[in-house]
């Protein structure tokens, strides 16, 4: 399929899927006059790409993630485990770390208000 029905059929962009494609998201042939063709089961990829997006991973995750996922839906394989684990502690840190400035900053606000 061509990027046009593509981006019509997932509701991405062709500007997006390009994108997909330079991180080594997506892949396409390349027709005559170097027009993208899409295999059939990108639009299912595309979901897939959206939904771990979703998730906030960042591409080079995904990227590592993709070769994991199986069947229909965003079923994943154990392999993708370590992956996610990692992010996942990523993930709390941040928002320790968001606690404590928040904690701070509040401290700080409440100092001004006596």
């Amino acid at each position: 399929m061509k990027i046009g029905e593509l981006a019509r059929l997932t509701g991405v962009s062709p500007r997006l899927l390009r994108y997909y494609e330079e991180q080594g998201l997506l892949m396409s042939q390349r027709a005559g006059r170097g027009h993208r063709r899409y295999a059939e089961d990108a639009p299912a990829i595309v979901g897939d790409i959206r939904a771990l997006l979703a998730a906030g991973l960042p591409t080079a995750v995904i990227r590592e993630v993709l070769p994991c996922v199986e069947g229909p839906g965003l079923e994943l394989e154990h392999c993708a485990a370590p992956v996610l684990r990692e992010q996942l502690r990523g993930i709390d840190r941040r928002i320790a770390t968001l606690q404590s400035a928040r904690t701070a900053l509040a401290g700080l606000l409440s100092a001004t208000e006596r």
